[in-house]
């Protein structure tokens, strides 16, 4: 549990399902609420619109779409969120470059810093 993450609300937005349970299993470890796992990108960016939320944790590639909307809906928002994928920081669109990314396969504790940094103010 992270004191820091202790009922932060997120949403998870990742296509492969398994991958998805074990990062929704690992943030509730943390202490987090996760308010969606989303498998599509129409599917986050009604949750990005709609719901509470206090960061989001992008795949960048979802089901064959970039989340690179649901990245711009979330801005609008002023919700923070980190990026994660095995491509790379070349995957991202150049003005989203800024945000963080945890490169898959991620350590759990890169991803709690990753989370913790960005919720404090802190790119990470």
């Amino acid at each position: 549990m992270s004191a820091a993450l202790s009922g932060v609300r997120v949403l998870i937005v990742e296509d492969e399902a398994l991958i998805a349970l074990a990062v929704e299993t690992l943030l509730r470890d943390f202490g987090c609420d996760v308010v969606a796992v989303a498998y599509h990108v129409s599917e986050a960016l009604g949750v990005a619109r709609s719901l509470p939320i206090d960061i989001a944790l992008l795949d960048v590639n979802v089901a064959g779409k970039e989340v690179f909307p649901v990245a711009d809906t979330l801005l609008s928002r002023s919700i923070p969120f980190v990026f994660a994928s095995g491509y790379g920081v070349n995957a991202l669109r150049a003005d989203l470059r800024r945000h963080p990314l945890v490169h898959k396969p991620f350590a759990p504790q890169e991803l709690r810093r990753a989370l913790e940094d960005v919720l404090a103010g802190r790119r990470a």
